[in-house]
């Protein structure tokens, strides 16, 4: 497999107005008297990304701050994670296939599907080793799913967001009281710095349309 050495494993994004593709881009533009505060653009991948962001963060800072029925968290927790996979699936369908790896979809679904089903049924058949790592399962499938992605999209990033989360595989003991905290930090965390900055891709396909979402090499 070819590694795109050449390129920052992350970067700053180009202007948008640059870009070949422009499909599906979501501009932010907050002006205050006339002065730019924040500018960025969003990818339908980008956009998947934040999704995910904010249901990570919903469900574990509110398993960690909010006193809840475990039994009703995951339920709702279950169909936060759903419907944003539904949504993964039509905003990079088109994407994925450009790149020619579709795999990928099935490969995070797979894991996300397999983490619902952990946890639920946990819940309802009481498997306390389970109940009693559910962050560390959760950060070890994100890994896995990001194993994959760099694996896919011959991307360091990716394999570096891997890292991320093996990483706090080895620290979550060091925070007892906070592990939902810690999780849902380093989850949604690498989430929003993929969705921020332009990650480095190998050579998929010749249309160019992907940089961290979209490529203008």
């Amino acid at each position: 497999m070819l590694y795109p050495y050449n390129q920052p494993i992350l970067s700053p994004k180009p202007d948008w107005t640059t870009l070949q593709n422009q499909q599906g881009l979501w501009l932010i533009h907050v002006q205050i008297r006339g002065k730019t505060i924040f500018q960025q653009f969003y990818t339908c991948v980008d956009k998947t990304m934040l999704i995910w962001a904010a249901v990570t963060t919903t469900i574990f800072f509110t398993a960690q701050f909010i006193p809840i029925n475990w039994t009703t968290l995951a339920l709702a927790g279950s169909i936060l994670t759903l419907m944003a996979m539904a949504i993964m699936w039509n905003q990079t369908w088109v994407w994925v296939m450009s790149e020619k790896v579709p795999w990928l979809i099935y490969w995070w679904v797979f894991l996300m599907l397999g983490g619902i089903a952990l946890t639920d049924v946990s819940l309802v058949w009481g498997w306390s080793p389970i109940l009693i790592s559910l962050c560390p399962l959760w950060l070890g499938l994100c890994g896995l799913g990001y194993l994959g992605t760099g694996w896919a999209l011959q991307s360091r990033s990716f394999f570096l967001g891997a890292g991320f989360h093996f990483l706090g595989l080895a620290i979550l003991p060091g925070f007892p009281q906070w592990q939902y905290l810690v999780t849902g930090f380093i989850i949604s965390g690498t989430l929003v710095l993929f969705c921020e900055r332009r990650w480095d891709m190998g050579p998929k396909s010749d249309d160019d349309i992907s940089l961290g979402s979209i490529n203008t090499h």
